[in-house]
Order: C-alpha cells, then structure tokens, then sequence
C-alpha cells in the first residue's frame, strides 16, 4: 500500500555558505505526494528517504549560489527555485514536490551585530540628509520673507511691532526697544545731530 496524501518532509538545518562568503544555517520543508504508486515503489528503493536527501543537497547548491541579500529579500524566488528542481528530479520516481519553504535563516551573531551598525547608520544618514533639507527649505523662506519685508517697509514696523509685544509678555525684567536708524536720522535732520551720518556709533 502507498500512502498518496500530501506529505511533509523537514530539511534538516545545513550550515551553508552563500555566495558572497557568509555562513548561514538554513532549515526548510517540503510538500510532496505520491502520483505513480508503480513507480513510487519500482523506480527507487525508499522514495521518502530519496526525496529528503534530493531536498537536503538542492537547498544548499540553491543557496550557495545566492547572496545573502538575496537570501534575505528574494525568497520567494528561491522557494520556487528549489520547488522545480527537486520536483525535476523526484519525478521520474512519481513523486510530485508542490512546494518547497525556507523557514529560518540564522545568521552568526557577528553578522547580526554588523547589520545592525549598518542599519543604526543608514537611519542616521537620513535623519541627517533629512534635517539638512528642512535647514534648506527654512533658509529659503527666510529669504523670501526678507525680501517681501524689504519691499514694503510698513511690514516691518508691523513685524517690528508684533516681536515687542511678544517679548513684553514674557514678564521680562528689562526690556530693549530697537529704533529703526532711519528714525534717528529724520530726527538728528529736524532737531540736530543725534546720529553720525555714516550710521558709526
């Protein structure tokens, strides 16, 4: 008798090295299920110790040709992968592998550390490039507001007016009226010299 309900066979974790030269320990597992009962029994000897062992070496050609990247990223891609090779080569015993997953990627703790540094540096770079952008934007309406004042004067006597009151609420002890140079000079032309024309003190 022939069992041909869909089985699950564990690929035993294999410390692999990827192509870039990381060593990690990789566990999968397989869904397969007899469709030639003749075959399954005729055409190799024990059929699920065959299929395992098929899965064991394909798992670690797949990942010794990937990048860790990509092992991290891809792996979708690679579980396909695995899935039609071991399929291609379980088929001729009427085995049908439906699908293969990669279930842990256990990377040594000194990869770990080093991912993380690299992640804690990426996160500052932006915070960084970020800030620099907001000075940007800031500088620029600065700027903007600097002319638009500087086009119309009454502006910033209002602006002038408004920082005065803003200050004066703050209960300060002291408090320090600017007065525009262009006063001063209308008054030293009207009553005398209260201010040296070239605006020195």
């Amino acid at each position: 008798k022939v069992n041909m309900q869909f089985m699950t066979e564990d690929i035993e974790p294999q410390d692999i090295i990827t192509r870039d030269n990381v060593t990690v320990q990789i566990n999968a597992v397989a869904y397969y299920r007899v469709v030639d009962p003749v075959r399954a029994i005729v055409d190799v000897q024990d059929y699920r110790f065959a299929t395992s062992q098929i899965a064991q070496t394909t798992l670690r050609s797949i990942i010794g040709q990937a990048d860790l990247d990509e092992l991290l990223i891809n792996r979708d891609e690679i579980n396909s992968r695995l899935q039609t090779l071991i399929d291609e080569e379980t088929n001729p015993w009427g085995v049908k592998v439906t699908s293969v997953e990669v279930k842990d990627v256990e990377l040594p703790e000194s990869m770990r550390r080093a991912m993380a540094r690299q992640a804690e540096a990426e996160r500052d770079r932006r915070a960084m490039v970020i800030n620099a952008q907001g000075e940007k934007e800031a500088a620029l309406t600065l700027a903007e507001a600097a002319r638009d004042l500087e086009a119309h004067p009454a502006a910033m006597q209002l602006r002038l007016l408004s920082t005065m009151t803003e200050v004066a609420s703050e209960q300060n002890s002291t408090l320090i009226f600017p007065v525009p140079v262009e006063l001063l000079r209308f008054m030293d032309a009207v009553r005398g010299p209260v201010l040296p024309r070239d605006g020195s003190s």
